[in-house]
């Protein structure tokens, strides 16, 4: 009746368990490119399923078919569920997060490919269990409890490296308080263990049978509900901390480009200033120019510019000279420094000196004086 009871609780929620985890896996792998971040929910979701596939397996072998709780099938199949299932452990224990040392099983793992890990460990298994089946198979002296010394060392060195990388992430994600629920995950594994290798018949020369049997179920019970449970806390941690770390990396990012944005700015601000300082100086040097380019002509020149202006056209220099009862020479020697002043040269340098009288008004005066005359 209990190993009934057991076996169907432990295939439910197992099961249900297993179809969830598989469910968040899917769901996660479609998030995220990097699949070996999320590997170990697989590897911990078919460790799970292994458990309730077992049990369901065992329930119909003692409930439909009437097999003996204690047969050598149930056993055997009990070994090859435990095996399978220390398999999916020790795969999804590298995907356990921590940056703490990792253990050497942990290393083990890693110098190999998933499939030839696979490989090695049902090779190696394989022939031990071939002996250990060879061996105890027709010998009724040798206890059918004999087969599970194959499984044995292999779940108490599963057992040792889940408490080390389970602790070793609890405590880098600042939740010590969950080293109490390993450690007594660890002691439930070790009792679940030592039921399997003591055999029925002389245990119950030293404890109540009733009481052997619900101490068996119970600690089989307990310690998948356990290690279920402490799974998904930390998935769920895991969780939260990938998205933590997501959110202070875009935070990060941000900031980055915020200041990297700010410095564009001063650098544009710089720019900009440097520029507005350049036009202010040319602006600047072009009036000093334009000041410095202004003609100054004396009184003398500007009145030869205005007979030029008037009589130019009509007389030649030396009648303008004459009007202006001047010598010829002089005239000329005013006309030169003019020209020089204004940077006329060429030909028409007559006719240009014209056009400046008139456009400056230096006429005004001499057509007065002409037409009082």
């Amino acid at each position: 009746m209990l190993s009934t009871i057991e076996y169907s609780v432990t295939a439910i929620v197992c099961l249900l368990s297993a179809v969830i985890i598989q469910r968040i896996f899917r769901k996660e792998s479609r998030r995220t490119v990097d699949a070996s971040s999320i590997g170990g929910i697989k590897w911990f979701g078919l460790a799970i399923f292994s458990w309730g596939i077992g049990a369901f397996v065992n329930f119909l072998l003692v409930t439909v078919w009437n097999v003996p709780e204690h047969s050598q099938l149930i056993i055997y199949w009990g070994v090859f569920i435990s095996l399978a299932n220390s398999l999916f452990i020790i795969l999804s224990l590298p995907s356990i997060e921590h940056n703490r040392s990792r253990n050497i099983l942990v290393r083990t793992v890693q110098r190999f490919t998933t499939r030839e890990f696979i490989g090695i460990y049902c090779a190696v298994l394989g022939m031990i269990a071939f002996v250990f089946i060879a061996t105890s198979y027709n010998n009724a002296e040798i206890s059918n409890n004999f087969i599970w010394l194959i499984d044995i060392p292999i779940s108490v060195l599963v057992a040792l490296a889940l408490l080390s990388e389970l602790n070793k992430a609890f405590a880098d994600r600042n939740m010590k308080f969950m080293y109490l629920p390993t450690l007594s995950l660890f002691a439930l594994i070790l009792i679940a263990i030592s039921y399997r290798i003591i055999p029925q018949d002389r245990a119950v020369q030293v404890v109540d049978q009733r009481f052997w049997a619900m101490a068996g179920s119970i600690t089989a019970i307990s310690f998948k509900f356990l290690f279920i449970l402490l799974f998904s806390i930390l998935l769920y941690s895991w969780k939260f901390l990938s998205e933590t770390e997501a959110q202070q990396s875009l935070a990060i990012k941000l900031t980055k480009e915020n200041n990297a944005l700010s410095e564009e700015l001063k650098r544009v601000k710089l720019s900009s200033e440097s520029h507005l300082d350049t036009i202010a100086t040319m602006k600047k040097e072009l009036t000093e120019l334009k000041e410095s380019s202004k003609v100054v002509l004396s009184d003398r020149q500007k009145e030869v510019l205005g007979y030029l202006g008037v009589y130019g056209k009509e007389k030649s220099y030396p009648e303008i000279a004459a009007e202006m009862h001047i010598s010829l020479d002089g005239f000329q020697t005013h006309i030169h420094q003019i020209k020089k002043i204004l940077n006329i040269s060429g030909t028409g340098g007559k006719q240009q000196l014209i056009a400046f009288a008139h456009k400056n008004k230096l006429t005004d005066s001499i057509t007065s004086e002409k037409s009082q005359k």
